[in-house]
This record gives C-alpha cells, sequence and structure tokens, in this order.
C-alpha cells in the first residue's frame, strides 16, 4: 500500500511539474497623418514603446521587474512607420477612402485610494472600449479647467481590437468639490462624454470621516 502511494504522489509531483505557462505578445505599428504608434507588450499590459518625439525606445515595465533590453527595437519602428505610410496611401487608394469603422469609449472615474478630507490622492478616469485612438481627455474642479497635476497613460490593447486608456489628476479632496473628467472622440460625433465626481458630507452624527461619493453622467453636445 506505502508503495502504491508513493507512486501516486510521484505521478502527481509529474503532472503539477508539467504544467507550463502561455502568454500572448503583441507588437502594434500604427500610423496616420497625425499620429504614429510603435508599442510591444504581453498578456494586454504594455512593455515598451518608442518616443518618436524624444526619439528613443522606452521600457515601461513596473520597477520590480527584472530588467530587459530592447536593441535595435527602436530603429526597426522608425523602419516600420515608413512601410506604414506606404501601405496607408496604398489602401487608401485601393479601397476609396472607405468610411473608417470606429467604436466609442466608455468612461469611469473612481478615487485611486479611499477617500479622506484634506488628504493628498487621485483620480482616475479609465476610458475603454474606443477605436481608433486618439480620444481627448480633459479635467475641470468645481467648473475650472484643470491644468496642472495631470497624467495620461499609453493607449493599451484590449482582445477584441478596440483600446483603453487611464487619465489621472492630483487631488486634495474638501467638502462639495465637484471633479469632471470630459472625454471626445470622433465616434461621439461631437458629443463629449463627461462623468462627474462629488464629495458630500454625511449627517455629522455619522462621524466627519464618513462621506458619499456621488458619480453622474451628462452628454455635453458641441455646435
Amino acid at each position: 500500500v506505502d508503495v502504491k502511494i508513493s507512486f501516486l504522489i510521484y505521478l502527481l509531483s509529474l503532472d503539477v511539474c508539467s504544467i507550463s505557462v502561455l502568454h500572448n505578445d503583441f507588437k502594434i505599428n500604427g500610423c496616420s497623418d497625425t499620429e504614429k504608434e510603435s508599442v510591444c507588450g504581453s498578456d494586454g499590459e504594455e512593455i515598451w514603446h518608442a518616443d518618436f518625439i524624444q526619439q528613443m525606445g522606452v521600457n515601461t515595465l513596473p520597477d520590480f521587474a527584472d530588467a530587459l533590453r530592447f536593441p535595435g527595437f527602436y530603429e526597426s519602428s522608425i523602419a516600420a512607420q515608413e512601410a506604414c505610410k506606404q501601405n496607408l496611401a496604398v489602401c487608401i487608394k485601393a479601397y476609396k477612402s472607405p468610411p473608417e469603422e470606429m467604436d466609442p469609449p466608455e468612461t469611469s472615474i473612481y478615487p485611486k485610494n479611499d477617500v479622506q478630507l484634506g488628504v493628498e490622492n487621485s483620480l482616475v478616469c479609465h476610458v475603454t472600449g474606443f477605436f481608433p485612438p486618439p480620444v481627448n481627455i480633459s479635467w475641470t474642479k468645481n467648473n475650472v479647467v484643470v491644468t496642472e497635476g495631470e497624467s495620461l497613460s499609453r493607449y493599451r490593447p484590449r482582445n477584441d481590437g478596440t483600446f483603453h486608456i487611464f487619465s489621472s489628476v492630483d487631488i486634495v479632496p474638501e467638502e462639495r468639490d465637484i471633479y469632471s473628467c470630459t472625454v471626445n472622440h470622433r465616434a461621439l460625433q461631437g458629443q463629449a462624454q463627461t462623468k462627474i465626481w462629488e464629495t458630500t458630507a454625511v449627517s455629522p452624527r455619522l462621524g466627519p470621516a464618513v462621506f458619499f461619493f456621488f458619480f453622474s453622467e451628462e452628454i455635453i453636445v458641441t455646435l
């Protein structure tokens, strides 16, 4: 009996050791009249992109990951952009400028951390499901355009061929502050998406650290 149990455990050990992990790597080279993009990634997450303004490749792996090198990637991205522009011109001519397929974005807004009045935090605006890039994202605080403390991620591909992107803004929330994130995309046909985030104090008997967060959506029509 002991021999059979040992043999069974050995077989189970072999099964565990034979498990393999599959990763989906991707590389995107895209171009238009005004935009160009070159991105490498794995499992839907970016690991490298070309910065054509700074004329360099950028490793976007987190700090705790083992450092990887991408020799020659930026140079190959420049060559790929030239090929992309040529192919784009050929396709436009061959297909007689067909209407571009577009998917409108979906937008959500939320705080990065638990909210406390007077404590530094960030608001995140997640824009997803749109095609093609770009989208334009802007913030307001109490109906005043925010010009500082903003950050924007790279466009990240989704499995369905659309894209998503994150925009964030640094905040120090105070009672009754109202923030909005407004998103513009060609598929919205002039109707911008706006998400609103408001902090409102609840009854004092519940304690000064308890707050209600109010979310709403607006549609702004641009004439």
